[in-house]
């Protein structure tokens, strides 16, 4: 799926939401409209499904997923990604995105991305 190829009623969709942020001590909500109006978005197919970030696609090649998680339901996930557009380190370049699906589409949309500081705790969690 492109970003070019959604329909007006998609799109109005997505202009109406807001997502959260806090990335480099700014705070939102942020409304999606200003997104669409000053970034060049694209979608990014993570595990097989579509999932757009409020990022430039100039990022996109500098992005690393390092984890997913679907809910139960299908309708949201979590990722935690590096990116080394400005920086290379873990103090610096980790994010955290929700993204929840749009009713009645197959795209994922972020409600919330953050800075993430990039912490690996494999010593003492499963998970890790």
């Amino acid at each position: 799926m492109k970003f070019s190829e959604l329909s007006q009623q998609t799109l109005e969709k997505i202009k109406i939401l807001q997502w959260d942020r806090i990335i480099e001590k700014h705070e939102g909500p942020e409304s999606w409209e200003s997104v669409l109006r000053w970034e060049t978005v694209e979608i990014m197919e993570i595990e097989g499904r579509s999932v757009l970030l409020p990022i430039d696609q100039s990022q996109h090649d500098n992005l690393t997923i390092l984890r997913t998680i679907w809910s139960a339901d299908g309708n949201s996930v979590t990722l935690f990604l590096k990116d080394t557009t400005y920086y290379d380190d873990n103090f610096m370049s980790g994010y955290l995105a929700i993204c929840d699906r749009l009713k009645e589409d197959d795209l994922f949309v972020a409600i919330i991305y953050h800075e993430w500081f990039i912490i690996e705790n494999k010593e003492v969690l499963a998970g890790e």
